[in-house]
């Protein structure tokens, strides 16, 4: 196969690579119940799911001062790390496409709004940060999810054009920043539903990287005709 020029294929983290989406849900709520929230599984799809903390200190301890609302973030992601250290699993087919990548020379990115240390938790726990030219925090950026700007510096870190890349998300917040980019994107049924996803802006959406359309799809995009 011959890759088009600034190929590339461009990962959200958080339940794109890893289902990791219960664990959120479970710190959030043990972080949240205090101030009297409670989220089921619909509610965090809709309100937390790929949103920057700061955005979610703001929504929903507003009270709070900026930096306490970041102390208590800081709490929810501590809470996350440890109940993550022994429950992280890969969405199937993920390794085989990544390896399919590297054989082919196809630049990867990874690209999250998560804070760094579950970024590279993440990453690590499933042995794959070297795999990635570039790991890009949306927090230590201007703009986080759902702006572009965290999927353009991906592509630019990595060559990329986004004309020839394909970009893999599970929350609207996420595919709202990766076509904003340009970027046609595949949602990762870990939470959301296809029609979700479809509305938010995906181009298809499927329940693993084993799925035989997506592999058609990749090729259609960075393959040379």
């Amino acid at each position: 196969m011959i890759l088009k020029p600034g190929a590339a294929l461009l990962f959200d983290i958080d339940g794109t690579l890893a289902d990791t989406d219960p664990i959120h849900l479970e710190a959030f709520n043990r972080t949240f119940e205090p101030y009297g929230h409670h989220f089921d599984k619909a509610r965090f799809a809709l309100e937390l799911q790929g949103f920057a903390n700061a955005a979610t200190a703001a929504r929903f301890v507003p009270h709070l001062s900026v930096e306490e609302g970041a102390e208590v973030l800081r709490g929810k992601e501590t809470i996350f790390r440890e109940l993550a250290a022994t429950s992280i699993h890969a969405v199937p087919g993920l390794f085989e496409l990544m390896d399919m990548a590297d054989a082919l020379g196809l630049p990867m990115a990874a690209v999250t709004n998560a804070p760094r240390a579950n970024a590279e938790l993440i990453l690590d726990g499933l042995g794959i940060r070297s795999r990635f030219r570039a790991v890009v925090i949306g927090e230590e950026l201007a703009h986080g999810k759902p702006h572009p700007l965290p999927y353009l510096e991906g592509l630019r870190l990595i060559g990329g054009d986004a004309v020839h890349a394909v970009a893999f998300e599970d929350s609207r917040t996420g595919i709202a920043s990766a076509t904003a980019a340009g970027i046609a994107t595949v949602g990762i049924r870990t939470s959301l539903l296809h029609e979700d996803m479809i509305a938010a802006g995906a181009v298809l959406s499927v329940d693993g990287y084993d799925d035989p359309a997506l592999h058609a799809f990749i090729e259609s995009r960075v393959a040379e005709a």
